[in-house]
């Protein structure tokens, strides 16, 4: 089989790394990092303007693309660069839900989305559920043409920048069915919506959402009632990819970093790269990397596939158990200069690592592919 990318996705892949190379500097992020929306909107418009967002949807919602290739081509380049934006929030798993389920009102938002000019956030995971996707404890009830959301959300990536937050809530069944889970398309000013924000470690923000009597029109539900659960899980998928796709992309920067400081560091007067144990554990990092990308491409290639879940839960164990090698790895052969801030590597290590907590970690998807592949 040939897994050269084609031709539209060598052109988007060399735009956006020359784009990033030239715009996205360690001290960029770090002021990005120390801003107040941990956010740079001229990066994002950016962005945005090359056709990076409309890159992640296809052409029937308004995209060049869509398919689980274009969404690792981009993410591998942003993981690459350390971008910390919330392309992943705001495209893949707000907008893809968007343009899975919303009527014609609702997925005209997607054109806003792919130019840039709405942020948007989704808030499913709570305090009690963990990795656990169908356990949904907010509750709505319907009151005339009101929909009336009560619950709190955890650790919700991007909902203080989102002009509209995509809210799960349960409309009947037991708390951990997939059946009589419902989205709303809530905007981020309404009543009784609080966000309590904070940084996140490896960059960007998140908040707690508490959500207290808050009223929303019945044609802010996306899709029919209590069936949200397929386009969940699909979209939860290509946000799985796209996270192994990011992460992939980090640890080539961290390799590729280790490599040139091993060859520039002398030690008895030659490169310490030239010394035998730490050219062995270089060696080590290139391979777990090559097996990484053969990973990402398995998953990205069963997206659209029946055999969906388990091919996705068996690339993210891997590129998890990579990730930490090479991220510790690099690491221990920079020494004392990897942990500072002004260094590159230090963000791209943290990002392997914190990419591993989200939307389940190594022990989680092991545990999924053991399940699917005894099922």
């Amino acid at each position: 089989m040939n897994f050269e990318l084609t031709e539209e996705r060598r052109m988007l892949q060399d735009t956006l790394r020359r784009f990033l190379s030239d715009r996205y500097t360690t001290d960029t992020r770090n002021r990005i990092i120390d801003s107040e929306s941990g956010i740079s909107d001229d990066i994002w418009s950016g962005l945005a303007e090359l056709g990076v967002i409309g890159a992640l949807f296809t052409e029937e919602q308004g995209g060049f693309g869509g398919a689980g290739f274009d969404i690792t081509t981009v993410f591998e380049e942003l993981g690459r660069a350390g971008v910390i934006e919330p392309f992943l929030d705001t495209a893949v798993l707000g907008g893809g839900l968007i343009a899975a389920l919303g009527n014609a009102e609702q997925q005209a938002l997607i054109e806003d989305v792919i130019a840039g000019g709405l942020h948007l956030a989704f808030a499913h995971g709570e305090p009690t559920s963990r990795y656990d996707l169908t356990r949904v404890e907010t509750t709505v009830k319907t009151e005339g043409n009101d929909s009336v959301l009560n619950g709190r959300k955890a650790v919700v990536a991007n909902a203080e920048a989102a002009g509209k937050i995509i809210v799960s809530a349960r409309e009947n069944g037991a708390v951990d069915a997939e059946d009589g889970i419902s989205l709303f398309l809530v905007p981020a000013d309404s009543s009784g919506l609080t966000l309590r924000g904070y940084p996140m470690l490896a960059g960007g923000r998140a908040a707690e959402v508490t959500l207290d009597n808050v009223r929303v029109d019945a044609s802010a539900r996306l899709g029919a009632a209590g069936a949200a659960w397929p386009a969940i899980a699909k979209q939860v998928a290509a946000a799985n990819v796209a996270l192994a796709a990011e992460t992939l992309g980090a640890m080539e920067t961290a390799t590729e970093l280790t490599r040139e400081y091993l060859m520039t560091r002398k030690q008895f007067g030659r490169p310490i790269g030239t010394f035998q144990a730490l050219a062995h554990r270089i060696s080590d990092m290139l391979i777990e990397l090559e097996q990484a990308r053969s990973a990402v491409i398995n998953a990205a290639g069963h997206l659209e596939d029946p055999d969906r879940d388990r091919q996705i839960a068996a690339a993210r164990n891997l590129i998890g158990r990579a990730g930490r090698l090479i991220a510790e790895e690099s690491i221990q052969m920079h020494g004392g200069i990897a942990m500072t801030q002004e260094y590159e590597l230090a963000h791209i290590a943290k990002r392997i690592v914190m990419n591993d907590h989200r939307l389940g970690d190594t022990d989680y998807h092991l545990e999924r592919f053991i399940a699917l592949s005894a099922a």
